[in-house]
């Protein structure tokens, strides 16, 4: 049922910010035009369409994450009355008074079933399928893919750049280079289920519980008469947490300066907690001054090093022992760049996830639907699917696709990944706290093959179609070859 806007969210809509009441509009114009189709002709269809990414823009595995704030879409959805009043002055003659009242009375009535957040998926697996009324589900559709593709990007990044780290703590700094607001605040998620322990977002913090830290820009050293007393300006006010940027003016002069102020902290009853390093050769620079840290007395100050990293990035300067601690990662993570800075090799930072229509039924009977394309990477597997999994020893093994009510080989030990959400329009699942996601995933890339966890060469995780997949596709393959004809 559609409402009036109140004040607060006519602020949120100056503000630029998408608000409760108006994000009923998030979608692409055609998913209107097709449902007022569909209402016109009474095709009140039971449908299944499929999320699932084509291709995995890096490494060998993906990382679900955002599946919560698509089921929050699909549960809340509902256009308000003032929206509904711009769409008729601004669509021309394209819609009528039935339509208008469908989407006011607008109210999920069929299944979801996916893959819980922070499960490890591959390509062309089934991540969520969506059971109801063509009309209705087709308007999910840019919110899903928007909010899934993003979040898996980054929830994946994530965990490449935690691996690399080696158990050092990593910190999201990606909120001033994100592609928006919400990129910010839903990247910090997905990082966190990725494995970050904290971000320097404090809003993040707000509205996930997300561990916020920070230490100091620049401009706080600049903006006094010398390093030395912005160092102890600073560490006075935050004697139990201070971490300085040694790096403004001469990174080796600005440890020194450091351990004068460590010594200074200690007699007080403090330690000085961290340095950190943002520019220059890290692997070089982090060596002498964990020297010179070290000659001052100060061995358990650690050092924490940001500067355009990432999985290659960290992975080599581990590799090569740089004394360093701790990583701030922002841009190459918050944007899931798809790109090595060691081989200078990339494309698209973006995840190629889709949408599509994979079953109808008619008369009590499910149809199975295939895209058919003359781009063989664009096609798509029929049928409403589970995925199911088998592990031995604590690792993955292999997956199989299958239909939905196929079981596989019984001699091997198989789960179904996907679970239900949402079973005739009523919410099932309890969602589980952000720290408990972040587990989760963690225990599935601990489970994974060591091969498929690789930065660079990455072996591909063995996923199978079962007997009953391949038999449906010769069989719409072949009647297509026929049709054609």
């Amino acid at each position: 049922m559609s409402r009036s806007l109140n004040d607060d969210d006519k602020k949120m809509s100056r503000s630029g910010l998408i608000n409760f009441n108006s994000i009923g509009l998030f979608l692409d114009y055609y998913e209107l035009t097709m449902a007022k189709a569909d209402l016109d002709h009474n095709n009140l269809n039971i449908i299944t369409e499929n999320y699932y990414v084509r291709k995995i823009p890096q490494g060998a595995y993906l990382v679900s994450a955002g599946l919560e704030q698509v089921i929050h879409f699909i549960e809340n959805f509902e256009i308000a009355e003032e929206d509904i009043e711009w769409l008729n002055s601004t669509s021309g003659k394209d819609f009528d008074e039935k339509f208008y009242k469908y989407l006011q009375d607008f109210k999920f009535g069929g299944d979801v079933y996916a893959a819980p957040e922070g499960t490890v998926v591959f390509s062309n697996e089934p991540i969520i399928n969506i059971t109801g009324r063509s009309l209705d589900i087709q308007l999910f559709e840019t919110y899903l893919l928007n909010v899934m593709n993003y979040q898996t990007l980054i929830a994946t990044k994530a965990s490449r750049v935690v691996r690399s780290a080696k158990g050092n703590d990593v910190i999201d700094f990606g909120a001033r280079r994100a592609h928006g607001r919400d990129a910010a605040i839903l990247g910090a998620r997905a990082a966190f289920i990725g494995g970050v322990t904290g971000t320097s977002l404090v809003m993040a913090g707000r509205i996930w519980g997300i561990p916020y830290v920070g230490t100091m820009a620049h401009k706080f050293v600049q903006d006094r008469e010398n390093e030395l007393d912005a160092f102890r300006e600073y560490a006075e006010s935050f004697p139990h947490n201070s971490i300085l940027l040694i790096d403004t003016y001469d990174t080796l002069k600005g440890a020194r300066n450091a351990c004068i102020i460590g010594k200074e902290l200690r007699k007080k009853g403090f330690e000085l907690k961290g340095v950190r390093l943002d520019s220059g050769d890290l692997l070089d620079l982090s060596t002498k001054v964990r020297k010179i840290l070290d000659d001052g007395g100060l061995t358990q100050t650690k050092i924490f090093a940001s500067s355009d990293l990432d999985e290659f990035v960290i992975e080599k300067l581990l590799q090569e022992n740089a004394p360093i601690d701790g990583f701030g990662v922002g841009t190459r993570l918050i944007t899931g760049a798809n790109y090595n800075p060691i081989t200078n090799e990339g494309n698209v930072s973006a995840l190629n996830g889709i949408y599509k229509i994979v079953e109808r039924i008619e008369a009590d009977t499910a149809i199975p639907k295939m895209k058919i394309t003359n781009d063989i990477s664009k096609a798509t597997l029929p049928g409403r699917k589970q995925v199911y999994r088998r592990s031995e020893s604590g690792r993955f093994i292999e997956d199989m696709i299958t239909i939905w009510d196929e079981k596989p080989d019984s001699k091997y030990d198989w789960h179904p990944i996907l679970i239900p959400i949402i079973k005739n329009g009523k919410p099932i699942f309890d969602f589980p706290s952000l720290d408990e996601i972040k587990d989760y995933a963690a225990d599935q890339i601990q489970m994974l093959p060591d091969g498929v966890k690789k930065n660079n060469g990455a072996q591909e995780y063995p996923v199978k179609l079962s007997h009953q997949i391949n038999e449906l596709i010769n069989n719409i393959l072949q009647s297509d070859k026929k049709n054609s004809q």
